[in-house]
C-alpha cells in the first residue's frame, strides 16, 4: 500500500511540473463585461479579483491581490499592452515605484514578502473598450527583472 501510494504521489508531482501554463483565472463575468487572466510568469501565479465587474466602469473599484515577491521592489515599473488581433495597437508604461514616485503601497517590499493589497482602485480611465481585446501587463523592477506579468483577456459588450 505504501509503494502504490509513493508512485501515486511521485505521478502528481511529475503532471505538476510539465505543466508549462498557469491556468486561466476568472476576475469578473456579468451580462456585458467578462475578464480573465493567465499569468505570463513561468514560475509563478497571483491572485486577483474585483468585486463586481459593473464597478470597473464607475472609475473606482475594489480589488484584492496575493502574491509572494520573487524579487524585492525599490523600482517598479509597469507596460501596457492592448493586442487586438494579434497585433498591439496601443502601448503605455509608467513608473509606479522609484525615488520620489512611490504610488504603491508595497513599494520597498523585499523578496520573500507577502504581497496582499484589499482596497479601492482607480484607472483614471472614462469607459472600457467595447470589443474582444488583450491587455497585456508586465511588472518589472530596478533590475529589469519580471515581478508580475499577466494575459487579461477582455471581453466588453457595454453599451455606455
Amino acid at each position: 500500500m505504501k509503494t502504490s501510494n509513493t508512485i501515486l504521489f511521485i505521478l502528481v508531482l511529475l503532471h505538476i511540473n510539465a505543466s508549462t501554463e498557469w491556468p486561466t483565472h476568472t476576475v469578473c463575468k456579468e451580462d456585458n463585461l467578462e475578464i480573465y487572466y493567465k499569468s505570463c510568469d513561468p514560475q509563478q501565479d497571483f491572485a486577483l479579483s474585483i468585486d463586481h465587474c459593473s464597478d470597473i466602469a464607475t472609475h473606482t473599484f475594489n480589488v484584492r491581490a496575493a502574491m509572494v515577491l520573487r524579487h524585492s521592489i525599490q523600482e517598479l515599473y509597469v507596460k501596457l499592452d492592448m493586442i487586438i488581433n494579434g497585433r498591439t495597437i496601443l502601448t503605455y508604461s509608467e513608473t509606479l515605484c522609484g525615488p520620489g514616485h512611490s504610488k504603491l503601497i508595497f513599494c520597498g517590499m523585499k523578496k520573500g514578502e507577502h504581497l496582499y493589497y484589499e482596497g479601492p482602485v482607480t484607472l483614471g480611465i472614462k469607459e472600457i473598450p467595447q470589443g474582444d481585446y488583450t491587455l497585456s501587463a508586465k511588472l518589472t523592477n530596478q533590475d529589469h527583472v519580471t515581478v508580475a506579468c499577466a494575459d487579461f483577456t477582455v471581453k466588453n459588450y457595454l453599451d455606455y
